[in-house]
């Protein structure tokens, strides 16, 4: 099961033009859920002629009790804003952040669901 949590998700109901695997083959366990993939997604909005791309960045986190696709960044971020978010995640510690915020936005989900 998939769960987009997104403000206004309709604005990427396409295909992203661009994927980042953060994480794969191997196992987090995090509260209970082991997260097996992490993935960085791209979707071009819009291109302006003086500021580039404007392009949403979304972390796409996939469970052993399902998907969930969160914002991750937004704006203006130049050519290479997927690597560059990327890289900022990697390096800044922003992973551990990343999936605790994923998790618990999943189990609220979850738990909708089941009531």
């Amino acid at each position: 099961m998939k769960f987009v949590d997104i403000p206004d998700s309709q604005r990427i109901e396409c295909e992203p033009n661009n994927r980042s695997i953060i994480f794969t083959d191997g196992k987090i366990t995090q509260d209970g859920m082991e997260i097996r993939q992490i993935e960085l997604l791209q979707y071009i909005i819009k291109t302006d002629k003086t500021l580039g791309d404007y392009s949403i960045i979304t972390a796409l986190i996939d469970t052993d009790h399902g998907q969930i696709e969160i914002l991750y960044d937004e704006g203006y971020r130049g050519n290479d804003a997927l690597n560059e978010s990327a890289n900022m995640l990697i390096q800044n510690l922003g992973l551990s952040g990343l999936i605790l915020r994923s998790l618990i936005s999943l189990k609220n989900k979850l738990e909708t669901i089941e009531k």
